[in-house]
């Protein structure tokens, strides 16, 4: 038998290689089989009729010559291995994608708006990925940011350049780890009158599958396992973070049995372990929440706003501080796994940060 090749187009639409397509709804009925049980319950949730459930999961199973869910009396309705596969392949998809498909739409909206209603103030950011950052859309009607996701190298560039208004950057806590991570930055740091908006902190460590053959609970068990371990592109701010705490305790980069794929998110290296694609990955622990994985705190990171000190006296950055914050924000940061307020809106150095005076 012909066996069916599955495809993603541009649009975000599932295909085989014949054209048969796959409507996203199926996906959201797949994903609610799994978290129900119960074919009536998932169909209810994803929107559809009883009936329509049957038909798309039926020409599923028809497209590939396998079903994608198991129907046992008594005991419900749960997804094949196909199912399961097909579920993950969204969401993967969505993982990857996602953030920047945020990053175009937020660019495309900004130009848009200013066809259409002529220039007003809208904040440039450029960030890395981060569960916080990605709620500052949340409050487009109190200030209009667009948000572009780039790696911290990228966001300094940009911001040197007059390209941007505000970057991200982010490092330990710790402050003896903290100048390490600057260091590797101090080329586009130094001799910029730069200054801190405090925003908040955020815990970065080992995400791992609940059924990963071996736990580990520290980098030196994650070398001596050899499980499977998927991470950042190399440009990341979490990579580097990574790789100097691989450093931190006498570890090579290659002592870890690494994929040589990478992700560009936080969410797709979680997406990738809890697909089974590997057992461990290194990201934040909002991250591993939303795929129900376990969590081993490695570091915990300062996640910062920067500008140009002459931009401070500017009324759009000054609203932006206010909403950070506002306790509609703090509290939508309270609803992040791994996330604190971490005196939102204080305005310092990096030298105050790294003395405890700022």
């Amino acid at each position: 038998m012909h066996k069916k090749k599955l495809s993603i187009s541009p649009a975000w639409v599932f295909h085989t290689d014949d054209g048969e397509l796959f409507e996203p709804v199926l996906f959201r009925l797949l994903e609610n089989i799994r978290d129900s049980g119960k074919l009536t319950a998932a169909s209810t949730s994803a929107g559809i009729s009883y009936r329509h459930a049957w038909n798309l999961l039926n020409r599923g199973a028809d497209t590939f010559g396998l079903p994608l869910v198991e129907m046992r009396k008594g005991h419900g309705t749960e997804l094949s291995a196909l199912g399961e596969k097909l579920l993950w392949a969204d969401q993967r998809v969505k993982a990857r994608l996602g953030p920047q498909i945020d990053s175009m739409a937020s660019e495309f909206n900004d130009q848009i708006q200013q066809l259409l209603a002529g220039q007003h103030p809208v904040l440039r950011l450029h960030a890395s990925h981060g569960y916080a950052v990605a709620v500052l859309p949340e409050f487009s009607d109190q200030v209009e940011i667009n948000l572009q996701y780039r790696n911290p190298e990228e966001a300094l560039t940009a911001l040197n350049r007059g390209e941007c208004d505000l970057a991200s950057f982010h490092f330990p806590t710790n402050p003896e780890r903290a100048r390490e991570i600057m260091a590797h930055y101090q080329h586009q740091l130094a001799g910029n009158r730069f200054r801190l908006i405090r925003f908040v902190t955020r815990r970065e460590g080992l995400m791992v599958r609940k059924d990963a053959p071996v736990k580990v609970s520290s980098l030196a068990e994650l070398a001596n396992s050899g499980l499977r371990f998927i991470g950042r592109d190399r440009h990341s701010g979490t990579r580097i973070l990574f790789n100097l705490l691989l450093r931190q305790v006498g570890l090579a980069e290659d002592s870890i049995n690494r994929s040589p794929q990478h992700e560009f998110t936080h969410t797709a290296v979680a997406a990738f372990v809890a697909s089974g694609m590997a057992d461990v990955g290194f990201g934040v622990e909002a991250a591993a929440s939303q795929f129900n994985l376990d969590f081993v705190e490695m570091a915990c990171e300062h996640y910062l706003l920067l500008c140009h000190e002459d931009r401070l006296e500017q009324g759009d950055l000054s609203h932006l501080i206010e909403l950070i914050r506002s306790k509609a924000f703090v509290d939508r940061i309270h609803d992040l796994p791994g996330y604190e307020p971490d005196n939102p809106g204080t305005v310092t150095t990096f030298e105050q940060l790294l003395a405890g005076n700022g």
